[in-house]
């Protein structure tokens, strides 16, 4: 009598293979990005630009709270608006659990624009420690105490 072990839940659908796994990666980062790697940019050299406009696609009431510095507000709903097509765009919102950065990305790609989509939005910014704009001046927001940054 011949035992066989199941197959494990995480292959039970195979991995893809190298080359369809690579394309699906690059495709991933070519739409992607994260607070840390938006952070670095934006606190860059002093006499280099980062090379993208932050567009936060929330609420007004939601901006007012606390925003990214040196971000914009754009309601996914107006967008493309004043942006300059000739600048890429990085679109946040919320957080994971909220389209409001893909909605504003899409309709920014429909334009005709380059855009990426911060992964986490404001949440994951606050979260890793950056700094927020909020109508009284800059501070740092108290991040979810049962989350630590991931320091990938």
């Amino acid at each position: 009598m011949t035992l066989t072990s199941p197959v494990s839940p995480v292959l039970a659908t195979p991995p893809a293979a190298p080359s369809e796994a690579a394309a699906f990666f690059a495709a991933r980062l070519a739409c992607f990005t994260d607070v840390a790697d938006v952070h670095a940019a934006l606190a860059g050299e002093p006499d280099r630009e980062p090379g993208f406009v932050l567009v936060d696609t929330r609420s007004r009431a939601a901006w007012d709270q606390g925003h990214v510095p040196g971000a914009v507000h754009r309601p996914h709903a107006g967008l493309p608006g004043d942006l300059d097509p000739a600048v890429p765009v990085v679109t946040y919102c919320w957080g994971p659990g909220c389209d409001g950065a893909t909605r504003g990305a899409l309709a920014l790609a429909r334009a005709g624009f380059r855009v990426k989509e911060m992964l986490g939005g404001i949440e994951y910014w606050i979260r890793e420690g950056f700094p927020v704009e909020t109508v009284a001046g800059a501070c740092r927001a108290e991040p979810d105490p049962l989350t630590a940054p991931c320091g990938c």
